[in-house]
Formats: C-alpha cells, structure tokens, sequence
C-alpha cells in the first residue's frame, strides 16, 4: 500500500467533503470553506495525511481489509489541488462580501465531489491524466 493510494479512502474523503460543500452552500459560511480549502491543501501535499484518510484508515479500513488494487497518487494530489483552488476561491468570496462568487465555487467543488462519491468519477485525476497525455513522452525526441 505505499505505493499506491486506496480508492475506497477517496471516495470516502469525497462523500466527507460533499457533506461540508453542501453545508457551505447551505450556510454560506466562508469559514467553513476555508477549513475545506485548509483539508484539500493537506491532502495535496501528501494524500495519505489528509484528515479523512486518517478516519478511514483508523475506523473503516480495519474493517474491510485492504484494496483489490491501490491507485497512484499523483492524479489524486492534483485533484486535491484543484479542490483547494475552487474552496479557496469560495471562502474568499464568501468572506470578502463576493458571495455569488463563493457560491459559483463551492457549487464546483460539490460537484466534482458528489461524482467522486457516488460513482468513482475523480474529475481533478481526469484532468491530470488528460494533461499528461499531452505533454511529450521525451523532451529530446521533440
């Protein structure tokens, strides 16, 4: 497992964050999102530190054993950047008296959170394995 990150602990963190998104929307609290913001810069350092894998790994993962397959966790730290951009984005302007534009952004996150939850659709690892194929295989050869 330390090459790899367990799906099911991030499709767990999605369900947790789709929980606090739509209590953002919901309250329009710029704190709350700003606490997501803090969660998803965690997480994007180092996807395994993060404060719901600690839940899942303390109070679930015993319980179900280890995954089939581990997946990388490049994908799943740029999709935790992306969530910290969109709820940082929301906390900015749920605080700065911007709310439409908190509310424009935390409507992102949920989404993109609600799709990891519900049907393993990671947009932000989409996005990161869409970027790489662009990119050149090797540099030299270009």
């Amino acid at each position: 497992m330390n090459n790899g990150l367990d799906p099911r602990g991030q499709r767990f963190a999605a369900a947790v964050t789709t929980v606090v998104v739509a209590l953002v929307l919901i309250t329009g609290s710029g704190w709350l999102a700003l606490a997501q913001a803090l969660v998803f810069a965690i997480t994007a350092y180092d996807p395994r530190r993060g404060p719901y894998s600690l839940i899942f790994r303390a109070l679930i993962l015993p319980r179900i054993g280890p995954p089939a397959e581990p997946e990388p966790a490049a994908p799943v730290r740029f999709a935790q950047l992306v969530g910290f951009t969109f709820l940082s984005v929301s906390a900015g302007g749920y605080l700065g008296d911007a709310e439409t534009r908190g509310l424009v952004a935390a409507a992102f996150g949920l989404l993109a959170a609600f799709l990891n939850a519900a049907f393993g659709l990671c947009l932000g690892c989409e996005a990161y394995l869409a970027v790489r194929r662009l990119k050149p295989r090797n540099a030299e050869n270009v």
